[in-house]
């Protein structure tokens, strides 16, 4: 372990998840009878603070757990299957407005059931965990890798973007669809209770102009003029006056040239 930064889980009282991500990753795994009579004593270890290390990475959870001695675990977590994640940006296309609002859980019920969905949604199924732990447990979950799949749940609390990193997909993904019009902006604005465009550039990564902040804030469109008709506002107006004549007349009318004055000079007799 020497000179290896390590990641504890560390919860604040005995509640282990709080927030909508890390709730609902402990509320699917308690729904599984596989891991039943295992995830009580995993509660217990990841209260008394036995998850000394806990990393995510795509594809896999790496962690060191003090029992009796010191045991190290991994969890591998197969990729969600490209038609799944497919499935799940058709159904929430156009109602996530924004990045905040994805990674704080306000989410619409319609958004949230298709997520959680125990076969269908985010979070992977027993089938698709990989238990492997240096303890002498001979069962697949142990209390150390209960305790480790209980602190993931806990670390979601502050990181949510881990799930979707876990899992080997983009959440930014997920709001795409929104980003080509104004909801986004809109949805963000609400959501974040009246964030300014250096805020709002910040979460987004993208640099948007005054003007158009106020405009999103006002719910209006900001519509550039033609120059022409920035450089002379009384163009159009006298074009269309010179139209009217012409369908009058039944011609064109071409400007006339004034003629150029010469100077003669004394006439010769």
């Amino acid at each position: 372990m020497k000179g290896q930064a390590l990641t504890p889980v560390r919860l604040e009282g005995r509640t282990i998840a709080r927030t909508f991500w890390g709730k609902a990753w402990c509320g699917h795994l308690e729904s599984f009878s596989d891991y039943a009579n295992r995830l009580p004593r995993g509660r217990t270890y990841v209260r008394n603070g036995s998850v000394i290390d806990l990393q995510i990475a795509p594809g896999k959870i790496s962690a060191m757990i003090m029992g009796s001695t010191l045991y190290r675990g991994t969890i591998a977590i197969a990729p969600l299957k490209p038609a799944r994640w497919k499935a799940i940006k058709v159904e929430c296309a156009g109602k996530i407005d924004s990045l905040v609002g994805l990674l704080q859980g306000r989410l619409s019920d319609a958004v949230m059931r298709v997520i959680t969905d125990r076969e269908t949604g985010l979070f992977p199924q027993p089938s698709e965990i990989k238990l492997d732990c240096s303890c002498p447990d001979w069962a697949e979950l142990c209390k150390h890798l209960a305790a480790v799949l209980y602190g993931v749940g806990a670390r979601l609390d502050t990181q949510p973007e881990l799930l979707f990193v876990l899992r080997g997909v983009d959440h930014l993904e997920l709001i795409s669809a929104a980003a080509d019009g104004p909801a986004l902006v809109a949805g963000a604005t609400t959501a974040t209770g009246g964030m300014d465009a250096a805020e709002m550039a910040d979460v987004f990564g993208i640099e948007i102009e005054p003007v158009m902040a106020t405009a999103a804030r006002q719910g209006k469109t900001v519509a550039s003029k033609p120059a022409a008709e920035v450089a002379s506002p009384n163009r159009k107006v006298k074009k269309t006056a010179q139209l009217m004549v012409e369908e009058r007349l039944g011609k064109s009318l071409k400007p006339v040239k004034p003629k150029r004055e010469t100077k003669r000079g004394p006439r010769r007799i």
